[in-house]
Formats: C-alpha cells, sequence, structure tokens
C-alpha cells in the first residue's frame, strides 16, 4: 500500500492534482486562524468555555468541530462551509417539485450550472442570516440562556461591528465554497466534503489533549473518579471497533448477478454469455445524509433562541437531547431514502441492462427488472439508513451516558467519524482511478481492486 503513495507522485497529472489539494487546505487553515477585527481574544475564549459548557454547548461544539476551530477565535471562516451544505440540501428538495428546476436540472450541464448558481445565492441570504446572529450574540453575550454576560469579546459593540462582521463572514464562507469547486475541478477528492472532513481533523490534538487530562486528573468527575490508562485502551479498542464498523458499511454492497445473452460471432460461431455482477451499495447515499440532518439541526437550535414565542423548545433540541436525538436520527432515514430515490434510477438501470442483452436470472427483463431493483434497493438501504443513524447517536450516548467530553466522544462515531471514513475513502478511490489508468498498484494488494485491473 506504501508503494502507492509513492507511484500517486510519479504520474505528473495526479502529483499536481494532490500538491493543489494541499496548497488549497493550507488556505482553508488560514481562513480559520484569521479572527474578526474587533475581538478580545481573551473575553473570546472566556465566553467560549462558558457557552461550550452552557445549555448551548452542544451546537456550538459542533459548529466548532465544523469550522475547524473557527468559530473558537471567531475567525473569517467561522460560519465554515456549512452555509452552503444547507443550500444544497434546500435546492435538492426544491428541485423535484419546482418544474423550473426540475426542467434545469434534465437540461444536462448547463442546467446544472444554473442550479449551483442558484444554490450560491441562497448560500449567501443564509450566510446573512446566520452571520447576523452569531455577530448579535458576540455583541451580547448575555442574550444567550446560561450566560452571565461578564466575558465581553466585542471591543466596540454597536450597528458598525455588526454589519462589518456579517459582511466579513459572508465572504468567508464563499471563499470556501470557491476553495472547495476549486478542489473538486483542479485537485482530487470532493472540495466540499474535503473541507468539512480537514477542519474534524484539525480538532483531533485537543480531542486528545483532553483524553490526556482525563488520565492526569482521573476524571474530574465526569467519568468516574478512577479513570485510569486502561479506560483509555477500551476507549481506543471501542474506537478502531467503530472504524472498523464505518469501514465496513461505507465500502459494503450487495452483488445481483447479470448473465448476458449469447452473442454471435464472425464465422458462424457464437460467444458464450458472461456473468457479471451489478454492486448495489448499503450505504448508497455516503456521507451526505449526516451531513445534511447535522446542517439543519445547526439552523433551528440558534433560530428559536431568536423567536420569542419559539424560545421554550430551544432547551430541547440541544445535543445529545431525546427530542434532538429523534429528530436527527428521522433526518438521516429521509434523506436517506431521499437521496437514493434522486440518485438511483431503477428503470434506467433495467433499459440498459435489456438493451445491452443483459438480464437478472430468474427476473424477467424490462418493468419487472426494475421492480426487483428498486425493492432490492429499499432493503438495502433500510439497513444501511439505520446503520448510519446508529453510529450518528453513539457520539451522544458517550457524551451524555459514560461522562465523556463531547469533543472526545465526536470522534468516536457519529458525524465526524462518518465524514473522514467517507472523505478519505472517496479520495483514495480517485487516486486509485489514476494509478490503475497508468498501470499501477493500487492501494488494495489483493481483493476486487486488482482482480478488476487483471
Amino acid at each position: 500500500m506504501f508503494s502507492a503513495y509513492i507511484n500517486s507522485f510519479k504520474i505528473p497529472e495526479l502529483r499536481q492534482r494532490i500538491l493543489f489539494t494541499i496548497g488549497v487546505i493550507a488556505l482553508v487553515r488560514v481562513t480559520s486562524n484569521i479572527p474578526c477585527p474587533g475581538i478580545d481574544a481573551g473575553a473570546l475564549q472566556e465566553l467560549f468555555e462558558e457557552v461550550r459548557q452552557g445549555a448551548g454547548g452542544g451546537v456550538m461544539n459542533i459548529v466548532n468541530i465544523f469550522s475547524g476551530g473557527a468559530m473558537q477565535r471567531f475567525a473569517v471562516a467561522a460560519l465554515g462551509i456549512m452555509p452552503f451544505i444547507s443550500a444544497s440540501i434546500i435546492m435538492q428538495m426544491m428541485t423535484p417539485v419546482i418544474p423550473a428546476l426540475e426542467k434545469l436540472r434534465r437540461e444536462g450541464e448547463t442546467g446544472q450550472q444554473k442550479i449551483n448558481q442558484y444554490t450560491r445565492y441562497l448560500t449567501v441570504g443564509i450566510c446573512l442570516v446566520q452571520g447576523t446572529m452569531f455577530a448579535k450574540t458576540m455583541a451580547n453575550p448575555s442574550a444567550l440562556p446560561g450566560i452571565s454576560g461578564g466575558a465581553q469579546p466585542v471591543v466596540n459593540p454597536g450597528i458598525g461591528f455588526i454589519i462589518t462582521t456579517v459582511i466579513i463572514l459572508t465572504a468567508g464562507t464563499m471563499f470556501l465554497v470557491w476553495l472547495g469547486e476549486q478542489i473538486s475541478e483542479f485537485g482530487i477528492g470532493n472540495g466540499a466534503s474535503l473541507i468539512i472532513a480537514i477542519n474534524i481533523v484539525s480538532r483531533l490534538p485537543s480531542a486528545v489533549g483532553n483524553m490526556v487530562n482525563l488520565v492526569t486528573s482521573g476524571g474530574q468527575g465526569s467519568v468516574g473518579p478512577n479513570f485510569t490508562i486502561i479506560h483509555v485502551f477500551l476507549l481506543l479498542a471501542a474506537f478502531f471497533a467503530v472504524c472498523a464498523g464505518t469501514v465496513a458499511l461505507t465500502q459494503g454492497h450487495r452483488k445481483i448477478p447479470v448473465k448476458h445473452a449469447r452473442r454471435s460471432a464472425g464465422g458462424g460461431g457464437s460467444q458464450a454469455g458472461q456473468t457479471s455482477y451489478l454492486p448495489l451499495r448499503v450505504n448508497y447515499a455516503g456521507v451526505m445524509p449526516i451531513i445534511f440532518g447535522s446542517a439543519i439541526m445547526i439552523f433551528p437550535s440558534v433560530l428559536f433562541r431568536y423567536v420569542d414565542f419559539a424560545q421554550g423548545w430551544a432547551r430541547y433540541l440541544q445535543w445529545g437531547d431525546p427530542l434532538y436525538v429523534a429528530i436527527f436520527a428521522a433526518l438521516i432515514l429521509g434523506f436517506a431514502f431521499f437521496w437514493v430515490a434522486n440518485q438511483f434510477n431503477p428503470t434506467k438501470i433495467a433499459d440498459d441492462l435489456q438493451k445491452r442483452g443483459g438480464y437478472v436470472p430468474g427476473i424477467r427483463p424490462g418493468q419487472p427488472t426494475a421492480e426487483f431493483l428498486d425493492y432490492t434497493m429499499t432493503r438495502i438501504t433500510t439497513a444501511g439508513a439505520l446503520c448510519l443513524v446508529g453510529i450518528a447517536i453513539l457520539p451522544m450516548i458517550m457524551a451524555n451516558q459514560v461522562g465523556i467530553p463531547r469533543l472526545v466522544a465526536q470522534f468516536f462515531g457519529g458525524t465526524s467519524l462518518l465524514i473522514m471514513v467517507g472523505v478519505v475513502l472517496d479520495t483514495l478511490r480517485q487516486m486509485e482511478g489514476h494509478l490503475l489508468s497508468r498501470h499501477y498498484d493500487g492501494f488494495l494488494k489483493k481483493g476486487r481492486l486488482r482482480s478488476r485491473r487483471g
């Protein structure tokens, strides 16, 4: 496998894409460390610690992880790229129900470019709303529940600070969106997902530091007075087990056998029919349902704090609360089926098989094959979506029931782990495509990848 990494730099095009991606990632991290003007760093850290320990700590911690610590520093990229993800969710949901958008999608690449442009406009609108909320919170932190208001992170609060901050935060998010598009086009991997994954990984050293503090302090009353190095090894074993399960879920697929009819060959002979497989992924939607669900859950929990009649509901939508878990699980299930319904077309697959002389043994070609594929994919998606839900809520159980710090628990499943595993596998898959096309070995020396090349 290590030779595959060396071979990656022997291919000029792949080497250029990798170096370009690394350079863009460095720019992303720079935007996460440039604070907005008018902020007192010391008071901001004091306020953030108070918020993180209070009622809004769960949501604030999620935003901070997705932004790579930019929220904690109230940096230019404090909003991260999540507004763009939220806008993409809305456009995905509106396209099937709005005829004009559906028509654009059917126009191919030209129509998709227009939809992408509308998504950017919607991203700006979401940034203006969220940026205004965060700016007002910084200017008046006592409005948050459980906050004494002693820490004043804004040096000169006022309308000037709010307007300037909203413009900066919006520009920061749109800059990240542009960088993500550059990665997708000129780099390696999916740009938006890769930016989120890098931001999550950047919080790993802080999580390791929290684990060290737990051992040296004996748990600090959170996970019990006898937290020792033995518990660390147990947590590491659980971490690797969850990682293995996540990889298995991401890579798992159901093979549908497909036989091809006997073909006539030149000279009056015939060519025997061949047998192939149609792989149906267990987690067909990948990491998108959990990203979509997390993006949606961030928005109402913040918005409800600024709406008088909805403030009572805000306390029930905190990270790890039963209502939060139930809605989050429902969103993951819903988006998993929604993504499959939009991306997986059994009728088209059945028609393509019939045109190429292929058929599923025991199933008649045409509509019966489409119904069989739809039924099979529904069952597979149900199993995959339930596994996604289990992995997503595991950190909440560890944080609320076991007492593991939230930052540490985020890496034992949930959004963080799924995004990291999914993005890494997708990036390696693209790199492997370049390697195999140049007759180099891939990242696996045995199994499906080598036999496919042969």
